[in-house]
């Protein structure tokens, strides 16, 4: 894929470009047949223009070639700013099928920015950037579960070029080198996160997912352990072993019902060491998971009987 999110293919050079009077009419008029064009009209002795410039071009890039920018310098361009009557600058304009249908005139913060493009788009009968990320995470989710571990992996790593720093999109790709058995590569693409998102919910189950991935190398055979349970109920190391092997082949409903029964039994047992692993499993599997969900009723029914 030449772009993961947005319209046609292209660098940065087509989407940002300084334009003059001279060729208004083909990189604007002409140029918003196919897709908007929003016209930033500024001036170097213009504090605020210098304040806008970098933001809008930003939001345009993150567009991802669903909208173009165009720069105009009106100190060169007097008479093309006469005629579309610049009053005051920062003054930008939106053009779609050859006239102007939006506009603002200042320096807008970024989020405003953001929502001024997302409006132009939808507007203008595209989707909006987010949409399409939005729909692009949740093919990336369907074929993870789905077993397509290849596809899963494609499709996160082609939104991280994008977004390095999306949540959705690395914990799905950490998922992706856990399914793998690559926890090397899963530890370290956690590494260096900013604390906006390394304490992103979706980031936290991943690194529980890790650590119980880890500990079911240690935790033994699921028939040896099922035996030594059978044998012995209360049995909780070789208990919280079995759930931990469960859970790792994935059987979560049989793990959370062992630490479960364990917790019934003994809920004080090692520091609370059931109900701590059991908490992992949540925090792991999600907080809207049926499992989880019905797992927490279970457990606050335990605790407070």
């Amino acid at each position: 894929m030449d772009q993961i999110i947005g319209g046609t293919p292209g660098g940065d050079a087509e989407l940002v470009k300084d334009s003059d009077q001279r060729s208004f009419a083909k990189d604007v008029l002409e140029a918003s047949r196919t897709r908007p064009v929003i016209v930033d009209f500024w001036a170097p002795w213009c504090g605020p223009c210098k304040t806008l410039g970098p933001i809008i071009e930003k939001a345009v890039k993150n567009a991802k070639g669903a909208v173009q920018l165009v720069k105009v310098n009106i100190d060169e361009n007097q008479m093309l700013a006469q005629q579309l009557r610049i009053q005051s600058i920062p003054a930008v304009y939106a053009f779609f099928q050859g006239r102007p249908v939006d506009g603002f005139v200042g320096a807008l913060p970024e989020s405003q920015i953001k929502q001024f493009i997302d409006r132009l788009v939808q507007a203008t009968g595209g989707t909006a950037p987010g949409e399409q990320l939005a729909e692009l995470l949740e093919h990336a989710r369907a074929a993870l579960e789905g077993g397509d571990v290849s596809l899963a992996a494609r499709i996160y790593g082609e939104i991280l070029q994008q977004e390095p720093e999306n949540p959705t999109a690395v914990a799905g790709m950490a998922r992706c080198y856990i399914e793998s058995g690559d926890m090397v590569r899963a530890k370290n693409l956690l590494v260096k996160l900013p604390p906006a998102v390394a304490n992103h919910a979706e980031i936290a189950a991943v690194r529980s997912s890790i650590e119980l991935a880890e500990q079911a190398e240690q935790a033994g055979p699921v028939g040896e352990l099922e035996a030594k349970v059978a044998a012995n109920p209360k049995d909780h190391q070789a208990r919280l072993d079995l759930a931990t092997a469960l859970y790792a082949a994935g059987k979560r409903q049989e793990a959370v019902d062992h630490l479960l029964e364990s917790i019934r039994l003994d809920r004080k047992w090692n520091e609370e060491a059931a109900r701590k692993q059991l908490l992992k499993y949540f925090e792991a599997l999600g907080f809207n998971d049926p499992i989880a969900v019905a797992g927490r009723k279970r457990l606050s029914s335990i605790l407070f009987a």
